[in-house]
């Protein structure tokens, strides 16, 4: 199986997109945010370094954030490929990445951008309701709750999310423009890259997807 890295601008769909690859193919999902909480629940070695940066507010270094991963993918449930979701965000991060899969031999097979303009992400993202009691997630378009602002589950309030809101959207695609755009650059260099339409219904860019993979 292969070692995949998903891309794409926040709001793109590529964590939907990466738990539906795992699933499929019984490979790990790896999120970095999932493995930080892990390792900070565990007490391991690598989350105590991670804490005392993130307890002053300040990002976790780009060799820390590496290793952390590279971690987890030495574990003997990766031997088979794994999807790497929100790692590497950053050109040090992807280099570090490269490096340490050196050292044991290894090299990513496929990064996967899932492409969806800027204007599209805003709309999609702003039409997102959550409902801050239980935690389910709609959209006005896609997936509305049957009683208007009304949660399906719990019957409490649903409401826009500050970080959903079209101003907060448009910060952080533009760091992500800055940031991470230039991965697809650093990947195609490589020759891994592949791009897929994210604007299609998720069940057909899962399609374009899988096919990617299957070549």
């Amino acid at each position: 199986m292969k070692k995949i890295i998903m891309l794409g601008a926040p709001g793109a769909g590529k964590g939907t997109q990466a738990k539906q690859i795992a699933e499929r193919y019984h490979i790990p999902h790896i999120s970095t945010g999932d493995i930080f909480r892990a390792n900070l629940k565990n007490g391991t070695e690598l989350g105590k370094k991670a804490k005392e940066y993130m307890d002053q507010g300040l990002l976790v270094p780009d060799d820390l954030t590496c290793d952390i991963v590279m971690d987890r993918i030495r574990q003997e449930d990766c031997k088979d490929g794994f999807v790497l979701d929100g790692f590497p965000r950053t050109i040090p991060q992807a280099e570090a990445l490269t490096e340490a899969l050196d050292k044991i031999n290894q090299k990513m097979d496929v990064a996967i951008d899932v492409a969806v303009p800027d204007e599209s992400i805003v709309e999609r993202m702003s039409g997102r309701r959550a409902c801050l009691t239980c935690g389910a997630t709609y959209h006005i378009v896609s997936i509305p709750t049957k009683a208007e602002g009304i949660c399906d589950k719990c019957g409490n309030a649903v409401v826009l999310r500050d970080d959903d809101k079209p101003e907060t959207v448009q910060k952080r695609l533009s760091v992500y423009h800055e940031q991470t755009q230039p991965l697809i650059d650093y990947y195609k260099k490589q020759n891994i890259l592949q791009t897929v339409d994210g604007t299609q219904p998720m069940e057909e860019v899962f399609k374009a997807v899988t096919e990617i993979l299957e070549q």
